[in-house]
């Protein structure tokens, strides 16, 4: 019987080298693309009928739509409505990649660190990148504020840049460690059911129970992912 850690093993679907340099398509590389299909079909197929009284569908894409508006509106202010395509993708992309994973047999890439990382890695240089260019020098306001007495930068500088620095380790192990602690305790319990056989029912039960659970620790673990960015976002554009 496999291990619990071996369906986060990446494995090579078309392998391609250039040099030492590995650029296979693997399994993770194949999900992602899954995820993208994914999502780009179901906002064109919700939305190309589109109706007074929605569909279903339709119902579940404009609900998306206002929860990602909603939460920059709240976070991050009017000036935050031209970062919504980047901001929507991104639930998206996590959302579906968590959901994904839940499948039998499929691979879980948002529980690889060097995902969420890279994920984490593109917010923390944008949002760095947006602060310096709307504040010039005064975005170093963000490590010490205006009116805080001077001898107290010696403290709040390190705390403050220290802290800034995390932001994308942070981000990107909240992510990663969920999604990789649940589908690990999915599989164990999965291996006690196919070793008990008929006597398995009370496993089975617990199953279906961390199943659902992970189901919304799948969405919750997105929403998270999306309004700690609309956070960093808020930062970069109205600093403290």
């Amino acid at each position: 019987m496999a291990g619990p850690l071996e369906q986060f093993e990446i494995k090579p679907i078309v392998p391609i080298r250039v040099g030492d340099l590995d650029l296979s398509f693997t399994n993770s590389s194949l999900f992602m693309v899954i995820a993208v299909v994914v999502i780009t079909t179901f906002l064109v197929t919700s939305m190309r009928g589109r109706a007074l009284v929605p569909t279903r569908l339709q119902s579940m894409a404009e609900m998306s739509y206002e929860v990602i508006a909603n939460m920059i509106r709240d976070n991050v202010g009017m000036d935050g409505r031209r970062y919504f395509p980047f901001v929507f993708s991104l639930f998206m992309f996590v959302l579906v990649g968590n959901l994904l994973g839940l499948i039998p047999g499929a691979f879980t890439f948002t529980s690889h660190i060097i995902v969420t990382f890279g994920l984490a890695a593109v917010i923390f240089i944008g949002t760095t990148v947006i602060g310096i260019a709307r504040h010039g020098t005064h975005f170093l306001q963000l490590f010490f504020p205006p009116g805080a007495p001077l001898w107290t930068a010696i403290i709040l500088v390190p705390v403050e840049l220290v802290s800034y620095l995390s932001r994308p380790v942070s981000l990107s192990v909240r992510l990663f460690a969920n999604m990789t602690v649940g589908h690990v305790i999915l599989k164990v319990i999965a291996g006690f059911v196919a070793l008990l056989g008929v006597f398995g029912v009370l496993p089975i039960l617990g199953l279906v129970a961390i199943t659902g659970l992970e189901f919304m620790i799948a969405i919750i673990q997105a929403y998270v992912f999306a309004i700690l960015t609309c956070v960093y976002l808020h930062d970069a554009l109205h600093l403290h």
